[in-house]
């Protein structure tokens, strides 16, 4: 696995993050706690851990998020991926190799809240684990309480730049902006300029047409809630297709922890169809307002 050095993902968020280090490192048994959040898109995962220099700001670096790791299945599954080192040298191997003699078991688990996967923790435990129910109760049950407090600071937090045709490409990667009016009838024109655009980038007709449908929802749900239009970004990187739609700003004040789904839930069947016709999704939500992301991958990733 490749780390690179990066910016923090929740500038005045550190207190935060600094507590939940500390509360995840004081779980019985464990020696080492990590936290990952997704970030561009859902593109990659910034990760930092208990171990590293916290006397002033966490130390984040970056994660591929098609690295085949343990903590990338968790955020793109959402599904927590527990075990001893042996049980998971079977799917793990290299990972495994890597860990210290001192790890005796390790435990994946999702930060969730509003509906989906916001990143994910990782406990390294010395002891081995049984992993019972009650005990994957209680680590689930942490990674919600972490992802409520979590979308409080987003919520809060205003970010100096959030526009997305701001946010830097991959290398090698193709990407597409357009700026969207507060009309429903923009609706129509950003279905249009992905469709152009993702024809001229090659793009097979399945997978445009799972980008259009899912591109229309989350357009027609930003004009919805906001009186300032919305901003949409197309990114192709490796055959893999990120579509990120960022609102001006929700005219619906939604409360993440009071409601079940996420606010975009609010309009009808939007979240339902991205979540069926995509292969992963997410949001980020400032005070600014929220980017909701889908990712779009071909069956064959090699063949990309």
């Amino acid at each position: 696995m490749t780390y690179t050095v990066a910016s923090r993902p929740v500038p005045e968020g550190e207190t935060w993050t600094q507590a939940a280090l500390t509360e995840l490192a004081d779980v019985p048994a464990v020696h080492r706690a990590g936290l990952a959040l997704a970030e561009g898109g859902g593109r990659r995962l910034l990760f930092t851990a208990s171990d590293r220099d916290l006397e002033r700001d966490a130390q984040w670096c970056e994660i591929d998020a098609n690295e085949d790791v343990p903590l990338v299945h968790a955020v793109r599954t959402g599904e927590a991926v527990l075990g001893s080192l042996e049980n998971l040298a079977a799917r793990y191997e290299a990972f495994i190799n890597r860990q210290l003699p001192r790890t005796k078991a390790l435990a994946f688990v999702p930060v969730v809240a509003a509906g989906h996967v916001l990143g994910a923790y990782v406990l390294f435990f010395e002891t081995p684990q049984r992993f019972d129910q009650p005990q994957v109760t209680e680590l689930a049950a942490l990674g919600a309480r972490l992802g409520l407090q979590l979308r409080h600071i987003q919520r809060a937090t205003m970010h100096v730049s959030r526009s997305l045709a701001a946010e830097p490409v991959p290398a090698g990667a193709r990407a597409a902006d357009l700026a969207v009016a507060a009309d429903l009838r923009e609706v129509g024109i950003a279905r249009h300029f992905a469709l152009i655009t993702l024809a001229a980038w090659g793009v097979d007709d399945v997978m445009a047409g799972d980008a259009i449908l899912c591109l229309s929802e989350l357009v027609t749900n930003a004009l919805l809630h906001t009186e300032a239009g919305c901003d949409l970004r197309l990114v192709l990187d490796q055959g893999v297709l990120t579509t990120s739609v960022r609102d001006g700003g929700s005219t619906v004040v939604v409360d993440p922890g009071s409601v079940a789904g996420d606010p975009l839930a609010v309009h009808g069947r939007g979240l339902q169809v991205v979540d069926a016709s995509s292969t992963r999704w997410g949001s980020e939500l400032d005070a600014g307002g929220m980017t909701v992301w889908f990712v779009l991958e071909p069956e064959n990733p090699h063949a990309a």
